[in-house]
């Protein structure tokens, strides 16, 4: 019998989609793996000879940070999600299971996650009707638990024309009605 499994995106298509709306450019991104990272009681030495050594950056509360090969955002106290490039790093959590060893508990996340990035000039009338976040006071790299249209989502801003969402894969439609809906609303 012929192998007929297909993976698809969080979105149910071939490829990742993409919608211009206005300003506002969504783009739905299945090029990057995520994993959890959390840092096991008692192992704060190794944990972070383990980070440094992997080139990981452990952003400190509600901080994004970029970095090579790692990223990463704090989502809960001595705990991170880690973001990588997905065509070198697919198999993200066994990767940093390798490099940190009994300091840390790491859980694979990629397909967990809808990762939806909205770009575009004037985002904060945009996000100002989508969440409660106060995005213009908040500084590049910003990144938050928040909730859009009852859907617990992490936010992060990596600057005023860009910003990242991941919200539940089993609501990733949802999640993307509420942003064309809203997008073109604003405009």
């Amino acid at each position: 019998m012929a192998d007929t499994w297909k993976a698809l995106t969080a979105l149910g298509h071939d490829a990742a989609e993409t919608t211009q709306i206005g300003p506002f450019k969504l783009v739905e991104r299945c090029d990057v793996a995520l994993a959890s990272l959390a840092m096991r009681r008692g192992q704060d030495g190794p944990f972070a000879a383990a980070a440094a050594k992997a080139g990981l950056p452990l952003p400190a509360v509600a901080r994004h940070q970029t970095g090579t090969p790692y990223s990463a955002f704090w989502v809960s106290p001595e705990m991170w999600f880690v973001e990588a490039d997905f065509a070198t790093h697919q198999d993200v959590a066994v990767l940093l299971k390798s490099q940190f060893a009994d300091a840390a508990s790491i859980t694979e996340q990629t397909d967990a996650w809808v990762r939806i990035d909205v770009a575009g000039q004037g985002l904060e009338p945009l996000f100002a009707r989508l969440t409660n976040l106060d995005l213009p006071m908040q500084p590049d790299g910003y990144a938050s638990r928040t909730v859009i249209e009852h859907l617990g989502v992490y936010l992060v801003k990596h600057r005023a024309d860009l910003v990242t969402l991941y919200g539940p894969r089993s609501s990733a439609q949802s999640l993307w009605h509420a942003l064309e809906i809203t997008a073109k609303s604003v405009i």
